[in-house]
C-alpha cells in the first residue's frame, strides 16, 4: 500500500512522524512524506521518500490557507492508497481528497490541537479550527492521540474511538559517554552537578525563566538550556547576570542524537510547562521519555499525564508549583540521593515506557480506516 503522510511542518526534525513512517515500513508499505520547506531544512534521510512544499506563507491565517490549498493540489495529482494525516492543520485535505479518491485516512493528532495556546485567546481562529475539527473527525470515525487524558476528551466530544500511542522512544542502546562531558565541547564546566532543560519552543508558559531564576537559590549546580524560542533568547540576553555566578549556558538547537549525548550525560532534567492551557494541562511532554530513557531523572511540574509517570516509577519530584524557590528546594531534594538510585527507577520504567509498547495501534488504525463508508 502507497500511503501518503502530510505533516505542516519540517520533515526533519519530527521523530514521531519519522518512527510512524519506519512501522509503516516496515509492516510492507511504501510512505511518502509531504510537508513544508523551510530555510532551515536539511536533506532528508528517510524513512520513505519526501516532497517539500514551497509556500509563500510562513504563519497565520494566510499560512493555513495557503497550506490546505496546496495539500489538497498535491494529494489529487499523487497515486496513493491511503492519507495518515498529522494534527487538524492537515486533516481537511486528507478527508477532502479521501473521500473523493475513495481511499483511507488516518488521524494523528499529537496534541489538543483545538486548546492550544495559540488558540484559546482567539476565539474567531479557534472557532473556524473547531468547525474543522466538527466536520472532518466524526468522518474518520477513529483517530489516534498521544495519551489517555487527550483521547477520554475527544471521546467526549465527537464519540470516535480513540487509540493512544505516547511519543516515546524506541527501546535502542543508551548513549556511551562519559558522565558530563559531552557538555566540554560547549564550553559547559563540569565539576558540577547539571540541570538540562530541553526544547526546541522555549515560548511563554514552558518554565525556562523560572528555570533560570531558581539557579540564584542552588548553589552547587549548573543550568544548560538547549533549544530555541523566545525565553531561550531572553534567557542569553541573561547569561551576565551575576546571580547566576556564571552557571547558566544557552545551546542552540540540536540535531536529536547530539541532543541525546547531553541528556545521557546530564545529572537532572526539566520538564516545567505550566498549566495555562487545556493542551498543556493534559500534555505528555516528549521529553520526559527522551530523559527516561538514557537514566535522567527529572524535576517537573504538575501536569496530570507527567504525575502519573513520575509517581508510578519514582523518578524524579513533582513540584508543587512552577517558581524559582520551588524548583529549587526539587533540585536540592534530588541531588540529595546517589545517582545510582536513580538511575535504576529510570531504567525500570524504560523497560516499559518505550515506542514499542504503543506502536501497534499504527497498524491497527489503518485497518480500522478500511470500513470508513467512502473507501472502495
Amino acid at each position: 500500500m502507497r500511503i501518503a503522510v502530510l505533516v505542516s511542518n519540517d520533515l526533519s526534525f519530527d521523530q514521531r512522524v519519522k518512527k510512524t513512517c519506519r512501522v509503516l515500513e516496515a509492516a510492507g508499505h511504501e510512505v511518502l512524506l509531504v510537508g513544508r520547506e523551510m530555510p532551515e531544512s536539511v536533506p532528508y534521510e528517510g524513512p520513505g521518500t519526501a516532497t517539500r512544499l514551497k509556500l509563500k506563507n510562513k504563519s497565520g491565517v494566510r499560512f493555513y490557507a495557503e497550506l490546505q490549498r496546496v495539500l489538497i493540489k498535491w494529494l489529487k495529482g499523487v497515486d496513493v492508497d491511503a492519507i495518515w494525516a498529522n494534527d487538524l492543520d492537515t486533516l481537511l485535505p486528507a478527508v477532502v481528497v479521501g473521500k473523493k479518491k475513495g481511499i483511507r485516512v488516518v488521524y494523528d493528532s499529537h496534541e489538543f490541537f483545538t486548546e492550544a495556546a495559540g488558540l484559546t485567546d482567539a476565539p474567531l481562529k479557534r472557532w473556524v479550527w473547531l468547525m474543522i475539527e466538527k466536520y472532518t473527525v466524526p468522518k474518520v470515525g477513529s483517530m489516534i492521540t498521544v495519551n489517555s487524558s487527550i483521547a477520554e476528551n475527544y471521546r467526549c466530544r465527537y464519540g470516535v474511538h480513540v487509540d493512544v500511542l505516547r511519543n516515546m522512544p524506541e527501546l535502542n542502546d543508551i548513549p556511551e559517554v562519559e558522565h558530563r562531558t559531552p557538555f566540554e565541547q560547549y564550553g559547559v564546566p563540569t565539576d558540577k552537578p547539571i540541570l538540562l532543560l530541553q526544547g526546541a519552543f522555549m515560548d511563554r508558559d514552558r518554565g525556562t525563566k523560572e528555570a533560570v531564576d531558581s539557579m540564584e537559590f542552588i548553589d552547587d549546580a549548573t543550568l544548560v538550556l538547549v533549544g530555541a524560542g523566545i525565553e531561550w533568547e531572553e534567557s542569553k540576553e541573561r547569561l551576565d547576570d551575576p546571580r547566576w555566578k556564571g552557571r547558566l549556558f544557552c545551546i542552540p538547537k540540536l540535531p536529536y542524537e547530539e541532543l541525546k549525548k547531553l541528556t545521557a550525560s546530564a545529572d537532572i532534567g526539566l520538564s516545567l510547562d505550566k498549566a495555562s492551557h487545556i493542551n498543556y494541562q493534559l500534555s505528555l511532554p516528549n521529553k520526559l521519555f527522551d530523559f527516561l530513557h538514557v537514566g535522567l531523572p527529572i524535576v517537573a511540574s504538575p501536569m496530570v499525564e507527567v504525575v502519573k509517570i513520575i509517581n508510578q516509577y519514582m523518578v524524579g519530584v513533582v513540584v508543587e508549583k512552577v517558581e524559582p524557590n520551588h524548583i529549587a528546594s526539587a533540585v536540592k531534594k534530588m541531588l540529595e540521593k546517589p545517582k545510582s538510585v536513580w538511575l535504576k527507577a529510570c531504567m525500570n520504567a524504560r523497560e516499559n515506557l518505550h515506542w514499542g509498547a504503543d506502536s501497534h495501534v499504527i497498524i491497527e488504525q489503518l485497518e480500522k480506516a478500511s470500513y470508513q463508508p467512502w473507501v472502495k
